[in-house]
């Protein structure tokens, strides 16, 4: 399963450092006259006929009398970020196999951002590959490291990514939940699935509808960890496993990333891991529901009012703007139960790509506190995130003759706002609501980032809960 490819840091780290270890410098930009003054005349002929400068994600080697490699310098361009974790992301892969460690002595916040890219940059989804036996290139991590942390985020993440790669004729609804349940039984959760027509009886109507025309039938994942007296934090992702858009189908090139679109579900399942490794002191909920949105007889059209679990109704304007559709029947059964934090992952919209790019997931909250607390992680995190806000004007998009609300909005603009809008009309009786609209993927290859699923926000949102409930 994706959720057991990786188990421990040995394939990235060493906790000794071994006998003929490579010493890694890195070099800015700023300090590169100071260090090339300091070479020898032959050191320099290398550093010139190599054009090395010091420029970030560059890199050079240094040989010894018997040809092999005595030394790296890692360059790091101006050196301006606080907080960099990409600066180490190509290098492991770049240089020989073998053993390495820091020459010089880093603070635990560089050196943590640094192992991160280490082994982040080493990625590879390899399930459908001819296995061919991967290089090792491993990091001295001192005992003054959080090994546990580390770990745990570098698992996390490849879960989050492994999820999103697996194709949807291995990661259907059922997969998804499988996968689910494993993740839960690891922390001796407690997983409750309710599929298929079970979904109409418990009252979860949209869920259902979006999901019924598919093979698969549609599910929605429920598991809970923790405390039961501790503070209550809930997350749900968005679980469509491909996305057709239904009978307002898709043109073929808009479907080729489909699978990523239970990258919301990855999320939060991959944060959900990180939070019961650590033991933060809190109780935890995850909600996924699981569909395809897929075209037969009994799919869902343009048109249809669908009575939600909430009990609002809402006319259908686009049967491709279905995550929305399945996110509000979990989240009002999540604000239920009144929890004083709840957040939702998911790839919502293309809006939000317009907006802020692939990097970059925006998000949306009613709690200033909770929007400043974000963005002093997302910093500290090199983890970038973006608030937009939730205009409440932008709501009458959202109107409709015959139901509460439209799933579709009547105005080309603001798609992101407008979306987070529907969303917040289910979330009544959270404490404080945190919506965040990923796009879970690399277009191409960079450095620490290979091409394909990717977490993102995640150790944003995870130091943030840290943090905040660590006590």
């Amino acid at each position: 399963m994706a959720t057991s490819e990786f188990k421990n840091l040995s394939s990235f780290f060493s906790d000794t450092q071994a006998d003929g270890s490579i010493a890694i410098r890195t070099i800015s930009k700023p300090g590169f006259r100071d260090w090339y003054n300091s070479l020898s005349q032959a050191e320099k002929n290398w550093v010139d006929a190599n054009e090395f400068t010091g420029a970030r994600h560059s890199h050079l080697k240094f040989s010894n009398g018997e040809g092999k490699v005595s030394s790296v310098i890692l360059g790091l361009g101006e050196g301006e970020e606080s907080a960099d974790p990409w600066a180490f992301g190509g290098l492991a892969k770049a240089l020989p196999a073998g053993d390495y460690h820091l020459a010089e002595k880093t603070n635990p916040r560089e050196f943590y951002h640094a192992a991160m890219g280490w082994a982040l940059g080493q990625y590879k989804f390899s399930t459908y590959l001819k296995k061919d036996k991967d290089k090792a290139s491993r990091l001295y991590l001192p005992e003054t490291q959080d090994r546990s942390l580390i770990s745990s985020v570098v698992r996390s993440t490849f879960l989050v990514r492994n999820l999103v790669n697996t194709p949807t004729c291995d990661m259907g609804p059922d997969a998804l939940a499988e996968a689910a349940a494993e993740v839960a039984k690891e922390f001796s959760a407690a997983c409750e699935v309710t599929v298929g027509d079970e979904l109409l009886e418990k009252g979860y109507n949209a869920i259902h509808t979006v999901g019924r025309a598919a093979e698969k039938a549609p599910r929605l994942i429920d598991f809970t960890w923790g405390d039961e007296g501790a503070p209550k934090v809930t997350l749900v992702g968005k679980g469509v496993c491909f996305d057709t858009g239904g009978l307002d189908l898709k043109p073929s090139s808009a479907m080729l990333l489909m699978k990523k679109d239970m990258g919301g579900a990855a999320h939060v399942l991959g944060l959900a891991r990180l939070i019961m490794e650590q033991k933060l002191n809190l109780r935890l909920r995850v909600l996924i529901p699981a569909v395809e949105n897929n075209v037969s007889g009994n799919a869902f059209r343009p048109g249809d009012v669908i009575r939600t679990y909430k009990g609002k109704t809402v006319e259908v304007g686009n049967t491709d703007a279905e995550g929305r559709l399945v996110l509000c029947d979990a989240l009002a059964l999540a604000a239920e139960e009144k929890p004083d934090l709840m957040i939702d992952f998911a790839t919502l919209t293309g809006a939000a790509r317009v907006a802020l790019g692939p990097d970059i997931p925006p998000f949306f909250t009613d709690s200033q506190k909770l929007a400043d607390g974000l963005g002093q992680h997302a910093i500290r995190e090199g983890d970038p995130v973006w608030r937009l806000p939730l205009y409440g004007p932008y709501l009458k998009f959202m109107d409709s003759d015959i139901a509460d609300l439209n799933n579709n909005g009547s105005s080309p603009f603001g798609g992101a706002i407008t979306a987070a809008l529907f969303m917040r009309e289910f979330t009544e009786g959270a404490g404080e609501w945190l919506h965040l609209d990923v796009y879970a993927w690399n277009q191409s290859n960079r450095p620490g980032r290979p091409k394909g699923g990717e977490a993102m926000a995640l150790r944003t949102v995870y130091s943030y809960l840290h943090e905040r409930f660590k006590n």
